[in-house]
Formats: structure tokens, sequence, C-alpha cells
């Protein structure tokens, strides 16, 4: 069978090394491992003996007659009795030990994924794809919990068992009963290996395809509001279709192989069967064995056959378990860009001075972003950086963040070198107000005490009335516990700014960047804003990156870039006495200012 399907086919991996990485987790409880393998085959033991006390049962009444007393077997049916017992407590005293180790094992993984991922550059969260992402973390935590149960607690218990039936038949009856089951399990594992491996291309095909559908589909939602504008339900749903396709054309590839390996299974186990019964059945005629000894055979026949036909589905489900957990654990491979230096120091300090130091930057080789930028900002001082769109400007911000390191120069701090300083440490001394702020769906509150999460009630409203946002939350039926919605979509973009300026001055650092934080909004609600900014920045090292001049004339050095270099630096007054691109700009802005108001 061949299915089709977009993108390049699902590579294999090497399951042994799936298994390696997790088995570190596992053994972090190595104790509860050790004692639920002990459970495990103390419960074997009770169930393989409990076959051949059923046959001296028989046997005794064969041989006795019914008249007989039956005072003499009650020892053994009570002994039956206690081995099914054992053999059943045993088993789920053994899952009660290992629940810790599989929950725990989840929990571990789960949570170093996520502080993984939170490790990762800026450059690998702008290129993933939240959904399929989000959905491959998902199958992954679900297909360790099935690994861990049923590799302990289906796989290893029936060889136990077939090793235990295998020894009994051996050593009480004729060589060719072992034979039997040997060669019927050789057959039954080989062809089970064999068409569950030829099996896996379709669910591979399957977890690609349900990764790139939920993508379009979480891709889609986000932007309902642009779907709406133009009118693209039916394209999305095309888009979202035609993955469902591939997917359903390789889930039911998936459907009819299991039903061809289910019928090949079931006929081998038939066969087997058939044989041994036949052996046992030809030893009772030629009275080399006893009834007894026919009713053992059976019993073994069904205890070990039964759990092997389900071994076929676990094999199958755990074959499909590691393919669930490989893209999630090669997440964990991705190399995290920027790291700490081994020696890296903490930043603390109550002001700080910022420079650019002969900085050069690029994210690709071929393109230059910066070239050779160099200023100082004094603590407490403002800095804002003009220019067209493209030129750089936003990218020092990003630079200051240590979301990348640059490639030529440095960005010092306090004369410190930031590759250098812990990133934790250097981030606590940094504030943002975005262009675009997004929020988390949660409460006002929520996100304002975001800023500092250990802040006190009393804090965050004093931020929220510094932040002039305290008056509006109060008229909003359900106050600060108002949910703003995904991405603080309910609120309109001056509110959301207010939150961002309050959970900004909440945090209360000595370093702040206002990155265009008023570019989007409306000249009204911009100049009420531009206020709140203005008193937060006094006494704090900033930098502004504008677009509109007129919000930029106080700063004490204003840096103009074009291609990723600075090209005129100066206050608002000496700017425009140059009479060079910062006077065009200005010119430009203030006729088209004059425009609007006319």
């Amino acid at each position: 069978m061949r299915i089709s399907h977009t993108g390049p086919a699902p590579k294999r991996r090497d399951d042994w090394q799936t298994i390696k990485t997790l088995l570190p987790y596992v053994w972090q409880y190595r104790m509860r491992v050790f004692a639920a393998l002990s459970f495990l085959i103390l419960a074997k033991i009770a169930n393989v003996a409990v076959p051949l006390v059923l046959k001296e049962v028989v046997d005794y009444f064969e041989g006795k007659g019914a008249a007989v007393a039956i005072a003499v077997p009650i020892g053994a049916i009570a002994l039956y009795g206690l081995l099914r017992f054992a053999a059943s407590s045993l088993g789920e005293l053994r899952d009660a030990v290992f629940a810790k180790v599989t929950q725990g094992a989840i929990r571990r993984i789960a949570l170093q994924v996520f502080e993984h991922l939170h490790r990762l550059s800026l450059r690998f969260h702008l290129e993933r794809q939240t959904g399929g992402m989000s959905r491959d973390i998902e199958r992954g935590t679900k297909g360790i919990s099935f690994l861990l149960n049923f590799m302990l607690f289906n796989i290893i218990p029936t060889l136990v068992e077939i090793i235990l039936v295998a020894a009994v038949l051996l050593k009480k009856y004729d060589k060719w009963f072992a034979i039997v089951t040997f060669v019927s399990l050789a057959i039954y594992i080989v062809f089970t290996l064999a068409v569950t491996e030829w099996r896996m291309v379709f669910r591979r095909t399957m977890n690609d395809m349900d990764s790139k559908a939920n993508n379009k589909a979480i891709d889609s939602l986000i932007n309902y509001e642009t779907v709406k504008y133009f009118g693209n339900e039916k394209f999305e749903a095309s888009r979202y279709d035609r993955n469902l396709t591939t997917w359903e054309t390789a889930a039911v590839k998936n459907q009819v192989s299991l039903a061809m390996l289910n019928a090949g299974q079931a006929s081998i186990i038939a066969a087997a069967v058939t044989v041994l019964m036949w052996l046992a059945a030809n030893g009772v005629a030629t009275h080399k064995m006893s009834v007894g000894d026919l009713v053992l055979v059976n019993a073994f026949m069904l205890q070990l056959y039964i759990p092997l036909n389900f071994l076929g589905f676990v094999y199958r489900e755990i074959k499909h378990s590691l393919a669930d957990m490989e893209k999630m654990f090669d997440l964990l491979k991705i190399n995290t860009e920027v790291k700490d230096a081994a020696d890296a120091k903490t930043l603390d300090a109550r002001s700080a001075e910022v420079t650019f130091d002969q900085v050069d930057f690029h994210y690709d080789a071929k393109r230059s972003i910066l070239k050779q930028v160099s200023f100082s900002i004094p603590a407490g001082h403002t800095v804002a950086v003009v220019g067209t769109s493209g030129a750089g400007k936003s990218t020092l911000a990003r630079l200051l963040f240590r979301f990348y390191d640059v490639t030529g120069g440095a960005v010092r701090v306090n004369g410190t070198d930031i590759r250098a300083l812990s990133q934790e440490s250097l981030r606590k001394h940094i504030g943002i107000v975005p262009q675009d702020t997004v929020l988390f769906n949660d409460s006002i509150y929520y996100n304002i005490a975001y800023g500092r999460p250990d802040a006190s009630e009393e804090e965050v409203i004093e931020a929220a009335k510094a932040a002039h946002i305290h008056e509006f939350v109060l008229t909003l039926p359900d106050g600060y516990k108002t949910t703003v919605g995904e991405r603080g979509l309910k609120l309109s973009g001056g509110e959301k700014q207010r939150v961002a300026i309050a959970r900004t001055i909440l945090k209360n650092p000595p370093i702040l960047v206002l990155d265009e934080a008023t570019s989007a909004l409306d000249t009204r609600t911009e100049q009420a804003i531009q206020l709140e900014l203005q008193q937060i920045t006094n006494n704090r090292t900033t930098l502004i990156v504008a677009h509109r001049l007129s919000t930029i004339v106080h700063a004490n050095e204003i840096l103009v870039m074009e291609h990723g270099a600075i090209v005129e630096r100066g206050s608002h007054k000496d700017l425009l006495n140059q009479q060079g691109v910062y006077h065009r700009m200005w010119s430009l802005q203030q006729q088209d200012s004059s425009q609007d108001e006319s």
C-alpha cells in the first residue's frame, strides 16, 4: 500500500534511542520500579501455579471417584483460591506502586519540555507552528503513559509467563509441547514485528497530517476577524480539509492493515493451540498423560495465548507511542541559541547605563541588519531611535533583552557585556511597553500583576492608578476580575497599552524600552498615553523606538538610522538645524498633521 501526502515523508527514528531518552526519568523512581517488578514476578508465579494445582485436583477425583470423601482436596482447592487471589492482588499492588513512576515521569518530561521551549530563542518562536507543536506534546505525554504501563505490565509479564510455562512443559511432558510452543511464538512474533513495521508509515502520516490540520485550525481561529473580513470561510475549510483528507486515507489503510494483522495472528494462535491439544489428547489416549495433564496443558495455553494475542496489540500501540513521542523528544534536542555563560554574573543595580559598542548584527549572514552601531544611554537619560521601516530600530530592543546575541561588538550594562550576565537578572532590570501589547486570556488583575507576580493587591492597584486605568476598571461589572479575552482582544488599543504601562510600573525596572508604544493609537489616545509614558521614564534609563517624531522631542539624544547604521544624532533642536534626514522626516510629518487637522 502507498499513500501520498504533502511534504516530505515522515522520517524513521531509532526507537531504542527514544527509550534511552525516557529511562533517566524512570530511574529516578528505581526503588518503586524494582518493587513493581517484584510484585509482577510473584503474580506470574502464582498465575502459573494455578493450573498445576488444578491438575492435582482433577487427577485426585479421576483416581478416587466421586464417592470418596473430599476432605483431602480441600487443601488443594483452598490453595487454588489463594493463588488466584494472590495473582490478582499482587497485580493491583504492582499498579499502585508504579503509578507514581508513570505520572512522575510524565510531569518531569512535560515540565522540561515547557522550560526548554522558554529557553529557545525568539528565532525559534517566530518560526514555530503553535497548534502542531501543542498536539505533538499532548500525544507525546500520552505515549509515555502507554509505553511505561504496557511495557512493564504486559510485555514483561507475558515474557516471564512464557519462560515459566516452557520450563514446566519441558520438565513434565514430551519435548514436542515445548517445541510447538516456541515455534509458534517465534512465528507469531516475527509476523507481528514485520507487519507492524510495515504499518508504521500510516500512523506517522496520520500524526503528521493531524499536526498540520491542527495548525491550520488554530491559525484560522486566532485570525477569526481576518477570515470574516475577507469572507474566506470556505477557503479556510478547504485548507483544513486537504490535510484531513490525507489523514483519512492513512487512517483507513491503518485500520485495514490492522484487520489483516489480527487475522494473521489469530491463525497462528489457532494452529498452535490445535496442535498442542492434539498432542495432549493423544497422550491421554495412550495413557502417557492423565486427564489432569490435558486440563493443565489447556489451561496453560489459554493463559499464554490470550495475553499473547493482546501482546500483538500492545506492541503495535507501543510502536505508535514511540512515534507519538518522537517529535516531543526532538523539541528537547533543539539547541538553545542564546545561553548563559558558565560563570554568568547576576546584575543587581538600581540605576543602569546602557552602551551599544560597535554593534553588528544579522539574522541571516547574507543580509546585515546593524552595522557598527555605537551609542550610550547614561543612567536616567532618554535616547530615542527613529528611521524608516527596516532600518533596525526594533532590533536594538531585542538585542538589549538578549533575545539574540550580537554578531559583532557588544551591548553593555554598567560597563559589563550582557553576554557575561545571566539572562534572568538582565531581564529583571528591563521593562517594555511594546507597540502591540499581547495580554493573557485572564483577568485584568492577573495581567497587571504579571509585571511582578509576588506584588500585593495594594501595589497592583497603585500601578493601575499610575497608569490611569483604575477608574476604567472600576466601571466594569467584574472590575479587576474582568477577563480580557484571547490576546486581550476584549480591550481597546488604548486600554491594552495602559495595562502594559501598569505592569511595567509594577515591575519598576531601572531600564525602560518603549518600542513604538503609541504608533497604533489614535491621536487623542496617543497624547493621553504619552503623558503617562513620560512620567514613568523619569529617572529611568530609557530607549524609545519611535515612529512619530512629536513623541520624542523631549529625548536627551535622538538617533536617526538608515539601512542599519546611525546617520544623524543629536537633540531635536540640533537635528532640525542640521537640515538633514531628520529635518525632512519632521517636515513631512508636520505637513501630514496639518492636512489631518484641516
